[in-house]
């Protein structure tokens, strides 16, 4: 039903524009004007004495051929992005200044994305969203006051598109290697008599790189709304359905190196099935260890949003908006002999074993309400806003079919949890224009949390929690201009942070929040030919949350406080015109990620040789002083050499490099990704015949020099050992292989 009505209401809208006469002459700059009120408290500027960058839909168009968000801010400085099917498509990933997406807080038009219990982001909810963006802005480090979960290593700040003063209709439609293609529609009626409409929908199908892990993506965006010169009004709907082959398993490490011995020694100490081993030698670094026909992620999620904007004077503005989103979707997975007893504890026939199939499933609302007050006059700007949150979730599992010899209930919860947060947050901003050479800038964001818990978890374990954090996060800084080319600037900001569900669901020891206390300081010079920055940063930690190899009740891994870490490094950015034709940008940064002091734990379990039996199982403890941080390269370098040999063709070489980064934090080299240098190669051709407004055609080739390299991984070590045996811990290290050579080539039409 909701296809068919936004495919009809694609048709009205295709129609109305082909019907137009005359395009609608509005004035541009009222309507950019009135749309940045929507994000102005949020948003950093020029002028703000934080590190950020800007990316619009122009610079986005050439290279949005169905990969998720992430990989295309892909050369953003400080920016480390993965694929889990390792083509782009599906479930992928961002890291900033090795900080994880769950620590990156994501709003769409000032709307929290986060998701409210993990704090993580999952594009693949929302495929092919960048077609609806106008431009997106990355902070990094604790940035200015936003909306939703704190910011403890940046902020991504996505605007959607502003209402084109004239009607249009856009299609493209891309094919690409491992089966990837792209269809979208986009339609938009024009300001006409101060009303608009647009709207879009995309379909995305991907075989995806490793074996098996298929995409099948569906998603659609609509907006309609009213603007004249003091007051916009806006309302959207868009949301997406992904049905996604899983790969989150990884490839050991044997079978990315290609190493039989090892391979042989894998499926040895893991007791792997002969069809398990078949599939483990003759995969290559394509292996999926998930065979089972439907092993699939499949969610949906829908956002509507109402935004109101009104300029009441030269002054004054104001901007309130309000969301609701709803999620709710499951992954199934098929269990080899599980008994009885796994799934209902307390049936007579508990440990009966056999085959189960199972989904794990989300069922969640999310409410909010955003507001910002705006005061400017002469030399100051003063904002005032905040917003308040509600999240309900449930959480529940059903067994969908078994092979059990007894009868269990088919259907029913085998366990069931809510989850239950508020978030509330008030923040007062001042600008002050000093001398014209002096911004200072200063910033107070209070902020509530209230989160709620009970049931049983996935582990059949009772839940109980009920947490409130109350944070003070201060900012302050200013920006000295030295003339009209070079200037300087310095920060100081405070962050806390709550633990997610897991911490508090999982961990046996209560968790403290974490505090980040960030300093930045840094020079800009610009000029029409060329620019250059440069941004030093230390982040100090507060009892940061880390994975210590302690695990809970039932072997799962769980996060720890660690006193004291920190985060430093040097950002360094220029780009060079060399002439109308030919542009370098290039970007580095060099840091430092570490762990003062660190207790690593291994379990040893111990048995009796003779009958097998389990006779001790107990931590082992290493201590580490001044050991890396997971996941956090000393090097992370892009540029892009840009070649415009007619106005109308453009040739780009696109590269990257991410240094050594570590699966853990005890800085073991044999738990380790090794570095890589990927370079990719982007052109883009438009033409214009008479009988249409624009024809564009745009190729991507990944990885054109075809290298085998990974972008993610995990790790986890053991003891398995007969009682006295001095044998050495196991260890295991699981990777995510990247595509080799790889291309994408579309086409769009613009009438």
């Amino acid at each position: 039903m909701k296809n068919r009505i936004l495919l009809l209401t694609l048709f009205v809208l295709s129609v109305f524009v082909q019907a137009q006469q005359k395009q609608v002459q509005q004035d541009s700059t009222e309507v950019e004007r009135l749309d940045e009120v929507l994000l102005s408290a949020t948003r950093a500027k020029d002028k703000t004495p934080v590190a950020f960058s800007n990316i619009s839909k122009e610079e986005l168009e050439s290279t949005n051929l169905g990969q998720d968000l992430p990989i295309l801010l892909d050369q953003m400085p400080s920016v480390v992005t993965t694929s889990d099917a390792g083509a782009g498509v599906g479930y992928t990933g961002i890291r900033v200044r090795g900080t994880d997406a769950t620590r990156v807080n994501v709003t769409i038009n000032g709307i929290p994305y986060n998701d409210a219990e993990s704090q993580g982001t999952f594009w693949v909810n929302m495929p092919d969203f960048v077609s609806s963006v106008e431009d997106i802005q990355l902070q990094r480090g604790v940035g200015t006051s936003t909306n939703g979960s704190g910011a403890f290593g940046a902020s991504l700040n996505i605007k959607t598109l502003q209402p084109s003063s004239s009607g249009y209709a856009t299609t493209t439609n891309v094919i690409g290697s491992y089966g990837t293609r792209k269809h979208n529609l986009s339609l938009g009626s024009g300001l006409k008599n101060n009303f608009y409409a647009e709207a879009r929908l995309s379909k995305i199908m991907s075989d995806g790189y490793i074996d098996r892990a298929s995409s099948d993506l569906s998603s659609y965006y609509v907006e309609g709304g009213y603007l004249d010169d003091n007051t916009s009004l806006k309302a959207m709907v868009f949301g997406g359905k992904e049905k996604t082959y899983q790969s989150w398993y990884g490839t050991p490490e044997a079978v990315v190196k290609g190493d039989l011995q090892g391979i042989q020694d894998f499926i040895d100490r893991n007791y792997l099935s002969q069809s398990e081993a078949d599939n483990l030698l003759n995969s290559g670094r394509t292996y999926n260890y998930y065979t089972y026909d439907n092993e699939v992620d499949n969610y949906e999620q829908t956002h509507y949003q109402l935004h109101f904007s009104h300029q009441f004077n030269k002054q004054f503005s104001a901007n309130l908006s309000g969301n609701y989103t709803r999620g709710k979707g499951y992954f199934e997975q098929y269990k080899n002999d599980e008994t009885v007893g796994d799934y209902f504890p307390n049936d007579l026939d508990a440990d009966a074993t056999g085959d189960a199939i199972r989904r794990r499933w989300l069922d969640n609302d999310f409410y909010a309400i955003v507001s910002s007050f705006n005061y400017k006059k002469e030399h100051l700007n003063l904002y005032v806003g905040g917003g308040y949150n509600k999240y309900d979730g449930d959480h529940f599992g059903e067994l969908i079919w078994d092979s059990y010899p007894v009868t269990v209930p088919i259907r029913t919860n085998y366990y069931f949890s809510v989850g239950e947060k508020s978030d509330y947050n008030a923040y007062v901003k001042a600008e002050y224009t000093l001398n014209y050479s002096w911004f200072l800038f200063a910033d107070v964001q209070y902020r509530h949390v209230d989160y709620k818990s009970d049931g049983l978890s996935s582990d059949l374990l009772p839940i109980n929690v009920s947490e409130k954090y109350n944070f003070f996060n201060p900012k302050a800084g200013l920006t000295y201009t030295i003339d009209n080319y070079n200037s300087v600037y310095g920060s100081l900001a405070v962050a806390n942070r709550e633990p997610n569900r897991d911490d508090l669901t999982k961990n046996p020891v209560l968790p403290n929040p974490e505090r980040l206390v960030d300093y930045e300081l840094g020079y800009k010079l610009k000029t029409l030919k060329y620019y250059a920055t440069a941004n030093l940063y230390y982040m100090d930690y507060k009892d940061q949350l880390v994975l210590t190899g302690d695990l809970d009740n039932v072997g799962g891994p769980i996060r720890e406080n660690v006193k004291d870490s920190y985060r430093a490094g040097v950002e360094l950015q220029a780009g060079y015109k060399f002439s109308d034709k030919l542009r370098l940008d290039a970007n580095a940064t060099f840091s430092k990620n570490k762990i003062k002091a660190f207790d690593y734990v291994v379990y040893d379990t111990q048995y009796d040789p003779n009958t097998w039996e389990t006779v001790a199982y107990e931590p082992v403890v290493t201590s580490y002083e001044n050991t890396d941080i997971s996941f956090s390269p000393n090097i992370i370098a892009g540029g892009t050499l840009r070649f415009t040999p007619l106005e109308s063709l453009n040739l780009a070489f696109i590269s990257k490099y991410v240094g050594k980064q570590y699966l853990d934090n005890t800085s073991s080299a044999s738990k380790s990704m090794d570095a890589y240098f990927v370079n990719n190669f982007n052109a883009s051709y438009k033409i214009q015949p008479k009988w249409i407004k624009e024809i564009a055609f745009n190729l991507l080739v990944n990885n054109i020099f075809d290298n085998e390299y990974v972008s993610n991984g995990y790790t986890y070590s053991y003891y398995y050992r007969p009682q006295g045996s001095n044998d050495d811990a196991i260890t295991e290290n699981f990777y995510y292989p990247q595509a080799k050579i790889n291309f994408l080539l579309g086409m769009t039409l613009k009438f």
